[in-house]
């Protein structure tokens, strides 16, 4: 699986309160740990669905 922060990110937070261990914010904008995807694959999924902006995109 692979995540991308797209550039109409806002930095809401919302997917760090969902899955912590993978998206922090910096500043206006979410960052990814992308050694912890694979172990948090469903919450990465879910951090996608809850995003205001639909700013999280997921490739599988």
């Amino acid at each position: 699986m692979k995540i991308l922060i797209l550039s109409c990110c806002i930095g809401c937070g919302a997917c760090s309160e969902i899955a912590e261990e993978v998206f922090d914010i910096h500043g206006n904008y979410a960052v990814i740990n992308e050694y912890n995807i694979d172990k948090h694959e469903e919450k990465c999924i879910d951090a996608a669905i809850i995003c205001p902006t639909s700013a999280i995109r997921v490739d599988f």
